[in-house]
């Protein structure tokens, strides 16, 4: 049962924010690395930003400088603080992420695993 949340998308007016909340459900042993995708209509999907169990982190170049990635192991939640927002970065969002879930016998697996998508939409 295990799922990825997303939440915090929405509608938004050029130059404001929004901030981007992917919480992890279920049973999990560790969360590796995350990472928020996106994609528009017509277009690929697209990295946008990734941190790892160890907080490296990389972005896309047309978000540096306004966006930035974090991640709360405590609540198994991954964030993408999204600043100054522009029209081109209307898009579906996806959170992805590589869990370590336990299996019978006491071994563990790396799993990956993608959200359902958050609609952010930035007018001007």
């Amino acid at each position: 049962q295990l799922q990825l949340v997303e939440s915090g998308g929405g509608l938004v007016q050029a130059g404001g924010s929004l901030r981007l909340s992917c919480a992890v459900s279920g049973s999990i042993f560790s969360i590796n690395a995350m990472g928020w995708y996106r994609q528009a209509p017509g277009k690929q999907r697209e990295l946008v930003a990734a941190i790892t169990s160890s907080s490296s982190t990389n972005y896309a170049d047309s978000v540096k400088g306004r966006f930035t990635i974090s991640r709360d192991n405590a609540k198994n939640t991954v964030y993408l603080q999204m600043n100054t927002l522009k029209p081109e970065d209307t898009a579906v969002y996806y959170c992805n992420a590589d869990i370590r879930r336990r299996v019978e016998g006491g071994s563990y697996r790396v799993y990956n695993y993608w959200g359902q998508g958050t609609q952010v939409t930035v007018s001007s």
